[in-house]
């Protein structure tokens, strides 16, 4: 059956050739997938990842290679039904279930993003206060503050290209982790021999390496660009945006591939890290990102630190506009505001208000003396708490012909992804009953 986009006379969109030099056309291909892998590696992600490194080893260490699948198919899934319905998930999920359900989600969203923008904000001036000497309690308000009217008067098209850039810094953690001179015999059977956790603080690591890997946010923000990325092409019309090409499918589906791969390579390479510096020494209770860093100085090197420094950083500038964007594209698309980050502050006040309120009330967690590491933490554990529900969510909307116009996504994704589903309300529950 035709796509609506192959019978309706439109401007060129994602499908367009790739012109150019190899880097160029990979520059071209990659977009929201590449984006939305890199922003799973947060600083609340970078020091999740930190604390199972130094607290259990590299015991977890096979959850880098398990979830790397499911988190693709899961974010594929997500960027299907943003490419072919023309519309963000929050919209597309109403179709499916009642609004109030769906208000619900973007609440605890909201709640759940919020506690990780401070939890960032906090990873981001420690890392900056750490290399400057300056208060980091100054960083964050100018961190804070200065992302959220970044995000608001950038448009859409400049932002995704310099988050495509700033996706580069995470190679530092990769250089980080062969500066510390692993025992690759040990890591590389702790990979591929996984083994279920025996101890209730390593079932609950498992859940929020789970919940800050498979983020509910990530779902949001995935479709929400696939929206964004046919309005920079030209297509402003939903009717324009409807159906998706194959070619279309095709480099998306290379683009999240790599995103997902690459950015579970960055969390081996963090756990690989700490295990091998940090767990080694018997350094196992880390407070903060500060700590992890200072810690990582004399056993890991002053290169090895200031990468680890430098990489929160930076990956902050590229996560905090996500955790913010796709709190007020769930929002907006609910309570049908308008939204998108195309436009100006005066066309969609409301979206952008739920950008400011989350940024600030983000900043204002810093100054409430609240343990930045255990409000990580536990943003990771409910997010792999409520994330099933909301795959449950996406697998029906995906799996359902008439709003997926024919177009649903293929019988092996459906399963990897109720498998999905299976294996976080399965980790959830061993916190429970565990």
């Amino acid at each position: 059956m035709a796509t609506p986009k192959q019978r309706l006379p439109v401007p060129p969109g994602p499908d367009a050739p790739l012109r150019g030099g190899p880097i160029r056309r990979f520059f071209q291909l990659v977009g929201p997938g590449v984006i939305t892998g890199a922003a799973d590696d947060d600083p609340s992600g970078i020091t999740t990842y930190s604390v199972t490194g130094a607290q259990f080893g590299t015991s977890l260490l096979w959850t880098a290679v398990v979830t790397w699948p499911l988190m693709a198919m899961v974010q594929m899934m997500c960027a299907r039904i943003g490419m072919v319905t023309g519309q963000g998930l929050a919209a597309a999920l109403q179709r499916k279930l009642p609004r109030s359900l769906v208000l619900l989600a973007a609440i605890a969203l909201f709640l759940a993003n919020t506690l990780n923008v401070g939890a960032d904000l906090a990873g981001m001036a420690d890392a900056a206060s750490d290399l400057t000497g300056w208060s980091s309690g100054l960083f964050v308000v100018i961190f804070g503050v200065g992302i959220a009217a970044l995000t608001i008067r950038i448009p859409y098209a400049r932002i995704a290209a310099i988050l495509k850039w700033l996706v580069l810094v995470l190679f530092g953690y990769g250089v980080a982790a062969f500066l510390t001179h692993p025992a690759w015999g040990s890591v590389l059977h702790d990979t591929f021999s996984p083994s279920w956790p025996r101890s209730h603080e390593a079932r609950m690591m498992l859940v929020a390496l789970l919940g800050t890997t498979i983020s509910p946010y990530l779902f949001f923000w995935q479709s929400s660009q696939e929206v964004e990325e046919e309005k920079a092409a030209g297509r402003r019309e939903r009717v324009q945006r409807v159906g998706a090409t194959p070619i279309e499918l095709r480099n998306r589906r290379i683009d999240v591939g790599f995103g997902t791969f690459f950015s579970n390579l960055v969390m081996f390479f963090i756990i690989v890290t700490c295990a091998m510096t940090l767990h080694r020494s018997g350094q196992t209770q880390i407070q903060t990102s500060r700590e992890a860093a200072a810690a990582l100085r004399p056993l890991a090197g002053n290169l090895a630190t200031l990468l680890y420094t430098v990489g929160i950083i930076g990956v902050g500038l590229l996560a905090i506009p996500t955790l913010t964007g796709s709190t007020a594209y769930a929002f907006a698309e609910t309570l049908r505001w308008r939204q998108g980050l195309d436009k100006k502050f005066a066309q969609a006040r409301p979206f952008y208000a739920v950008v400011i309120a989350s940024s600030l009330c983000g900043v204002l967690l810093n100054f409430l003396h609240i343990n930045p590491v255990k409000a990580l933490v536990w943003s990771a554990v409910v997010n792999g708490v409520l994330a099933p529900f909301l795959i449950i969510g996406v697998l029906l909307v995906a799996s359902d012909r008439k709003i997926m116009k024919d177009q649903t996504s293929p019988l092996l994704s459906r399963l990897v992804v109720g498998a999905t589903a299976i294996v976080m309300f399965a980790a959830g529950a061993g916190i429970i009953w565990g």
